[in-house]
């Protein structure tokens, strides 16, 4: 089965096309990791446009579509799990979400990414490459977390440890889906996906006013 995999929680969007079949690891056929800071609107259509062209398939041949909930800033967060969810349904395929930091590294590790306001989104797995604790988000130099840490080297100083780089991937996508696109309920109908809902982690930064300022007409 071809699965297309799509994350916009950091500031490089991923877009990628796997084979995936139960009990083996996926086979990613294209991939296309994008720096794009906040434009993640404008860069994820043409970079899955770009995935399907260079697998040399169409969108009418994928199976399933895999995207990362974050945690991640609300605005570009929103834009890759609006995009798989209008793709399946406007194609009539599950779709998966699943924790992206889940899909950044492998074994035992703590991943860490920017959550931006000087903090860290982080979450902890053991050797099996299963989430012990988190996601959460902190300030690193209040933070008590253990190595070995993966994930954005920026933070290697604040941690007071080195942090290896890593992103998220399209293989790491597809390895924390396995459970759920195992599943036979999945494209049976008998048990619908569960409903796609984003890891915020915390409120965004623009929020409704508290007071008003009286409006006098002369």
């Amino acid at each position: 089965m071809l699965v297309l995999a799509l994350d916009t929680a950091t500031p490089t969007l991923l877009a990628g096309l796997a084979r995936w079949s139960p009990g083996r690891e996926p086979e990613v056929l294209a991939e296309r990791a994008v720096p794009s800071g906040t434009r993640h609107a404008e860069l994820l259509t043409p970079a899955i446009r770009g995935v399907l062209a260079d697998a040399g398939v169409a969108l009418a041949d994928v199976g399933a579509v895999v995207t990362g909930l974050g945690p991640g800033p609300f605005t570009g967060l929103r834009v890759g799990v609006v995009t798989a969810a209008a793709i399946a349904d406007a194609r009539g395929l599950p779709v998966v979400g699943v924790c992206s930091l889940d899909a950044v590294g492998s074994g035992a590790r703590t991943v860490v990414t920017d959550a931006r306001r000087k903090e860290l989104y982080w979450a902890t797995y053991t050797a099996d490459g299963a989430r012990a604790d988190g996601p959460g988000v902190v300030r690193p130099e209040a933070a008590e977390l253990t190595g070995p840490f993966v994930g954005d080297p920026a933070f290697a100083e604040r941690l007071g440890a080195p942090v290896s780089a890593a992103e998220v991937t399209t293989a790491g996508l597809l390895r924390a889906a396995a459970p759920q696109l195992a599943d036979p309920a999945l494209f049976d109908g008998s048990a619908p996906p569960a409903p796609l809902v984003p890891l915020y982690l915390r409120r965004p930064d623009a929020t409704p006013p508290t007071s008003f300022k009286p409006v006098t007409t002369t």
